[in-house]
């Protein structure tokens, strides 16, 4: 999601982020430096690596060390598809507990590419159009100040050029913790607000986007996205670890370190652990965990969630922004300091971050912070920890 709720929810983006500050915490600098080895790593690598931390290790020790995140874990996977697992920091800064190794987190916006996988098998099963209108699907649901839905098409909602309002700067932090929204309710907010520009014509980052991809997709298979989602991806690709908060549900099931939020910049962290996500709904409500994206991103990107046409539609992109970012159906791509890019999203919800994505030629890494990044800074090392496990 995206910095719209004074920094409650952020987008993977950071096109339109807030001012940030530092937040340096004494106690998150504690017990940096722990890493795990998955068992398909070798003994000699185990003991190599904790005799000299590498390039993911020492990215990991310094956001915690330099940029005040509590805990930072990172999952890897190479070629071959050995996996190593990687954390820093406390998994809570009360009790000063180690982090969860691979632990569960809330993954924010990269519950987007989740939403673009269903909407795009429903294409490629003919029950959607990805250039049919949003009328077509949810005839006179979509009116406002220069908005229209029946000049909004599918396609522009998965891609971010429909011009749609953004409703989470008009959500507040303590709405976002402990309220329930329907995702009819998410949309009247955006709605009450003028279009940011015509459809198709400039690329803008906005959850409403996502929700209404969302209410297509229970409107054309007569299900909830959440059912859909876990029998189309979840189960189908063995998730094991990743699902769709029910109605209500504020905790996290397994093993996760806390989360942490700072708002204003310059004010405490707060535990945001518990917080109902419903606010999030189809572009930001899914919790799982580092190995569990990986393992997505590397179906998708492998063929085994989508006909290749559908694949192909999904990573035709526009640019977005100028750092080298590109924006498809749900699905971003990034420059690679090493070469090449790499496929994935990323996400930002209260509490936590998620960064990375997988090349094609098989590699994988994804990064999780137990707070938002305040700074410009702390969110460039994030993905530069991505950047290293990638080309390393």
């Amino acid at each position: 999601m995206r910095a719209q709720t004074r920094q409650g929810l952020r987008s993977s983006t950071r096109q339109q982020g807030g001012r940030r500050r530092r937040a340096v915490s004494a106690a998150a600098a504690m017990a940096i430096g722990v890493m795990t080895l998955s068992a398909l790593a070798p003994p000699a690598a185990s003991a190599a690596a904790a005799a000299r931390p590498d390039a993911v290790q020492q990215s990991l020790n310094a956001l915690v060390r330099d940029d005040g995140m509590p805990a930072a874990l990172a999952s890897v996977q190479d070629r071959n598809g050995r996996t190593r697992t990687y954390t820093a920091g406390v998994g809570d800064l009360t009790t000063g507990s180690k982090v969860p190794r691979d632990g569960q987190v809330r993954i924010g916006s990269n519950t987007k590419a989740f939403t673009a996988v269903v909407v795009l098998q429903l294409v490629g099963e003919g029950k959607i159009g990805l250039d049919a209108t949003v009328d077509t699907y949810l005839p006179g649901l979509v009116r406002g100040e220069g908005i229209d839905g029946r000049r909004i098409t599918v396609r522009q909602l998965l891609q971010h050029t429909s011009g749609l309002p953004e409703y989470g700067i008009h959500v507040d932090d303590d709405e976002i913790r402990n309220r329930y929204f329907e995702p009819r309710e998410l949309l009247d907010i955006a709605l009450r607000y003028k279009a940011d520009a015509a459809p198709g014509t400039t690329w803008g980052y906005s959850n409403t986007n996502y929700v209404l991809a969302g209410l297509i997709v229970q409107k054309v298979t007569g299900r909830p996205l959440a059912e859909e989602m876990d029998r189309r991806i979840i189960k189908r690709i063995g998730l094991r670890h990743t699902y769709f908060p029910a109605p209500g549900e504020m905790t996290i099931r397994e093993p996760h370190p806390q989360g942490y939020h700072r708002n204003p910049a310059d004010g405490p962290l707060r535990d945001f652990t518990e917080m109902d996500p419903s606010a999030g709904w189809a572009a930001g409500q899914l919790i799982s965990t580092n190995s569990d994206l990986n393992r997505f991103f590397t179906a998708l990107l492998g063929g085994r969630l989508l006909p290749a046409a559908q694949l192909a539609e999904m990573r035709t992109t526009v640019p977005a922004g100028t750092s080298g970012l590109r924006y498809g159906l749900g699905l971003t791509s990034r420059p690679l300091s090493c070469g090449g890019v790499y496929w994935g999203h990323g996400g930002d919800i209260a509490g936590y971050e998620t960064r990375g994505g997988v090349t094609d030629d098989g590699r994988a890494a994804n990064v999780a912070v137990t707070s938002i990044p305040t700074d410009e800074a702390a969110t460039q090392h994030v993905k530069d920890a991505v950047d290293r496990a990638l080309c390393g």
